[in-house]
């Protein structure tokens, strides 16, 4: 359905929802342009000097204008309770169990994008504020934690399985920032002191959508959509999505060499 509005291309379980509550608002506002335009142009000609040189004071004498206000108050509810309320709810209350989920930390600086994996064990290491530095430990990782020996960490690079649910908890270091990824629709802010967290499902993998659009160099972008400082364009970052156990074999090798490192080296 995102085709005759030029959407992005559908990349994520949800996006074809979120395309058709799109797509209905459009019809919707076309209706009404179409509509008011057409009523707007006979009123004109109605109610031309030439054959009303009097103003008529006492209005319009119809209740149709009524009806039709009533028509689109009700089409207004129905895309609101109907459509948009539902989908945002399923994209809060229900978020997928955390053990069949990848979790994945994402924090937002200017101008970079922090990616933070779990390694081997499956445990975040800790980090601390006193240990951020931005040339060697952007996350301020705690190479004294044993559960952080294994983790992996890359800038501007996501990594993600394709048909399995994907957790992101988002977080910022300085400014608000937005994550936006155009092909998932997912858009959410980045605000620095919390922890907010968004899911969605992966379902055409980096290798699939060079395919579908004959481009081999196409890449999946993560954008900032919020102006963040006079870097702002230069935050980009990108996203490959693999195939679910070309994914879990990726980030097993990054785990292990990080362990074989002794947790020394924490940026990737």
């Amino acid at each position: 359905m995102s085709d005759w509005l030029g959407l992005p291309l559908e990349a994520s379980a949800h996006a074809a929802d979120i395309d058709a509550v799109t797509n209905w608002v459009h019809v919707l506002m076309f209706v009404m342009f179409v509509g008011w335009s057409a009523f707007f142009l006979y009123m004109l000609v109605r109610f031309r000097r030439s054959r009303h040189p009097k103003a008529q004071y006492e209005g319009l004498r119809t209740h149709a204008t009524r009806w039709v206000e009533w028509g689109v108050v009700v089409a207004e509810l129905v895309l609101l309770f109907g459509y948009s309320i539902p989908l945002w709810s399923a994209r809060v209350d229900k978020f997928p169990p955390e053990d069949q989920a990848l979790e994945v930390q994402v924090t937002g600086e200017q101008f970079a994008w922090n990616i933070h994996y779990a390694g081997n064990d499956g445990i975040f290491g800790r980090s601390k504020p006193e240990l951020v530095n931005v040339s060697t430990n952007p996350l301020g990782l705690d190479p004294a934690d044993p559960n952080g020996k294994d983790d992996v960490t890359t800038v501007n690079q996501l990594h993600l399985p394709a048909d399995r649910p994907v957790i992101v908890r988002l977080r910022s270091k300085d400014v608000i920032h937005s994550f936006m990824l155009n092909e998932f629709r997912v858009k959410q802010d980045a605000v620095p002191g919390l922890s907010i967290p968004l899911w969605f499902v992966p379902t055409l993998t980096t290798a699939g959508v060079r395919e579908k659009t004959g481009n081999p160099k196409y890449d999946y972008e993560i954008a900032c959509a919020q102006l963040c400082g006079i870097g702002h364009s230069k935050m980009r970052g990108f996203v490959t999505v693999h195939p679910a156990a070309e994914f879990d074999a990726w980030l097993k090798q990054e785990s292990t060499n990080a362990a074989s490192q002794g947790g020394d080296e924490f940026w990737q």
